[in-house]
């Protein structure tokens, strides 16, 4: 898939593929070490010492989204950073300059996945923000990570229309079709072959991301690094936190990964989010709908009514007007889309109406938003790179393992449950060709670093509350509390979060303890 096919990711759906199992990998001791060695000397001068050409670009943008005046560039990295001699990667950069005359630096962002462009990030978040004194003081800068975006070598494992076919990027839902040993080993054949190779393939974890983005520091001319992180960017941001604690001046972490839990502990969590918000949903419904609600008046009961109109889409998808179908999963991956915002909740209980009447427009609409399918079948690479990443990130599953983990994800989200058996469910990395690099827990007893900044929202079902309290609390940091049920706070547009985190971004003022905001 080219980059031109790519579709610009709106900030609803920036992190819709934490679903598919954005959890940290648990290294071997010594290896974990050797991950977190910083190579210095002559061998990275060659790529500290850039000075990128920016020029004037104009970035693509939502619909309705105004215009913002930016310049991009390209920076080298080296591939692999314990050998700066050999291949490199090529990140694309966006910058929108600071409004006022007296700038602070750099405030360098990344919106989540993994996998998803810093660069038209940047640039929504600047239309966002565009009278806000962040934006005034600083200047926005969104890079595609490696493997990511407009970046080089790209991340690419199917093709549209194996994505348009159910082309499996996760193990869950397990139990439909579920990856046999053949088909994880055809996944890395695939990956690689159109990705560049399997050396890309072993460089592109959050550890290699952190390093870039010290070279990038570093290329901006910032002494120290500002940093914005929503969702995945939690956790780019505590890693380099980790590796660099002498060279951050300022850290806004949105909608927290939590550093402490490993992967079925983390995905458990999500489940558990999940099916709150599921039903806080559906208590919803109940009381604005009454006897119209398609989950009935009886919040108990919905996850049942919800598996009464899901389940028989195993065995024969709902009708669509483009003639496609609504599968069970994509009846999920809608539902679940909508949790990211309360004010899409409404859509999703309409898809759900549309269900009992047999038709599936609105969910399978609402599904390709989360996969970022455009109209004429295109889709962007997004979340291959997610499941290509993860592999460096995550703990390695055994066979025995993963399905131990989806039957308890199931048992915590039962609305994601399509009733049928799970024998034998696969991790989809395990033929990869090099142990995961992150290495769990992360981010812990850093010395040197300065205060930071976690902004955790209450209902959050993605990346739930609980992250946030163990994120800041291994940090050492700040945490604002946001009462309110969406994913990730900083573009809410909420007037108490806004003059928090720019008080803290520019005065480097936290927030009082037990700071609280409501949306």
């Amino acid at each position: 898939m080219s980059y031109r096919k790519r579709s610009a990711v709106v900030m609803g759906a920036v992190a819709l593929t934490l679903l598919l199992g954005a959890c940290a990998g648990q290294a071997a001791g010594a290896e974990q070490a050797a991950g977190r060695a910083v190579p210095s000397g002559g061998g990275l001068d060659r790529f500290y010492g850039q000075k990128p050409v920016f020029k004037p670009c104009d970035p693509k943008l939502p619909p309705g989204v105004p215009a913002v005046e930016a310049e991009c560039a390209r920076l080298k990295v080296p591939l692999d950073y314990r050998n700066p001699k050999g291949r490199q990667a090529e990140l694309a950069l966006l910058r929108v300059p600071a409004r006022g005359k007296d700038p602070i630096g750099s405030l360098v962002l990344n919106p989540g996945g993994p996998g998803f462009p810093g660069t038209e990030h940047a640039a929504l978040t600047a239309a966002v923000w565009a009278k806000s004194p962040i934006t005034e003081r600083f200047d926005l800068v969104g890079f595609d990570p490696r493997g990511v975006g407009a970046s080089t070598p790209a991340l690419d494992c199917y093709t549209d229309a194996e994505r348009d076919l159910g082309a499996k990027i996760s193990s869950i839902p397990a139990g439909l079709d579920d990856w046999t040993e053949r088909e994880t080993r055809r996944l890395l054949e695939q990956c690689a072959k159109r990705s560049g190779g399997e050396q890309v393939l072993a460089h592109v974890g959050t550890r290699d991301v952190a390093r870039d983005m010290d070279v990038l520091r570093q290329a901006l001319g910032d002494a120290k690094l500002s940093f914005a992180g929503t969702s995945y960017g939690t956790r780019l941001g505590a890693v380099y936190a980790e590796m660099f604690p002498k060279k951050v001046r300022a850290l806004v972490l949105d909608g927290a990964m939590d550093p402490l839990a490993g992967t079925h502990e983390r995905r458990i969590q999500q489940a558990t989010g999940m099916q709150a918000a599921f039903e806080r949903m559906a208590a919803s419904c109940a009381d604005k709908q009454k006897q119209d609600c398609p989950l009935g008046t009886d919040p108990k009961r919905a996850t049942r009514a919800f598996q009464q109109l899901a389940r028989p889409l195993v065995d024969k998808p709902a009708r669509t007007s483009d003639g496609r179908g609504l599968t069970f999963e994509q009846a999920v991956e809608g539902v679940t889309a909508a949790m990211y915002l309360e004010a899409m909740w409404p859509t999703a209980i309409a898809g759900m109406a549309e269900l009992k009447a047999g038709k599936g427009d609105t969910l399978l609409k609402l599904r390709d938003g989360y996969h970022g399918r455009t109209a004429d079948g295109g889709y962007p690479d997004s979340l291959e790179a997610t499941m290509t990443i993860n592999c460096l990130d995550e703990e390695r599953h055994t066979p025995k393992q993963e399905t131990a983990m989806t039957r308890a994800w199931f048992k915590a989200a039962p609305f994601t449950d399509h009733g049928r058996p799970i024998k034998e469910a696969r991790d989809g990395c395990e033929q990869w060709p090099v142990k995961p690099t992150l290495g769990y827990p992360y981010a812990t007893n850093i010395k040197g670093l300065t205060d930071t900044l976690t902004v955790s929202v209450t209902g959050d079902a993605i990346t739930p509350h609980e992250g946030g309290i163990n994120l800041a609390k291994a940090l050492g940091g700040s945490l604002l509390t946001v009462e309110g049920e969406q994913h990730g706070a900083l573009l809410a547009g909420n007037a108490c979060v806004n003059e928090t985190v720019a008080a803290y971004l520019i005065d480097l003022k936290s927030p009082a303890e037990e700071a609280r905001c409501k949306l």
